[in-house]
């Protein structure tokens, strides 16, 4: 019963009086391992696009697409849906404004891509960079 008092009171209780709590924003960043990262790093600038700082292994992101997401999620240890779990604890999904354009530079680079798959919350598709690591490819639909 205490417990329900609590909520009760809390549930009525304006947000900007209840007690702060840190929580996370957003992502702030995503590491990969390699084993040569200049070739890697090289890879992902002439098959996704992405522009690295200075010569070196780092880049950022800054997008300000209104209504745009990140997702955190947990999958079971031997889900194979972000890779060989012998091998690939981490996935990450790439947003990218043409999937199609995206998938015919990798198609054109020698990569394997799965089917594109269509659902309401956009098209997606999958690879691998050459070192094996999975990844996804995300075109936000009309609602992102």
């Amino acid at each position: 019963m205490v417990a329900v008092l609590w909520t009760a009171r809390y549930i009525q209780t304006p947000v900007s009086i209840l007690p702060r709590m840190a929580n996370v924003t957003g992502i702030g960043g995503v590491f990969l391992r390699a084993k040569d990262p200049d070739a890697l790093t090289k890879w992902y600038g002439d098959a996704l696009g992405i522009t690295f700082m200075g010569g070196g292994h780092f880049s950022m992101f800054v997008d300000e697409t209104p209504g745009s997401v990140t997702v955190f999620a947990m999958f079971d240890h031997d889900d194979s849906y972000i890779g060989d779990p012998q091998r690939q604890s981490v996935m990450v999904n790439y947003r990218v404004d043409d999937l199609d354009a995206m998938v015919a530079r990798l198609t054109s680079m020698g990569a394997a891509i799965d089917d594109i798959l269509v659902e309401e919350n956009g098209r997606f598709t999958w690879s691998t960079d050459p070192e094996g690591n999975r990844f996804e490819l995300w075109e936000p639909g009309p609602l992102h």
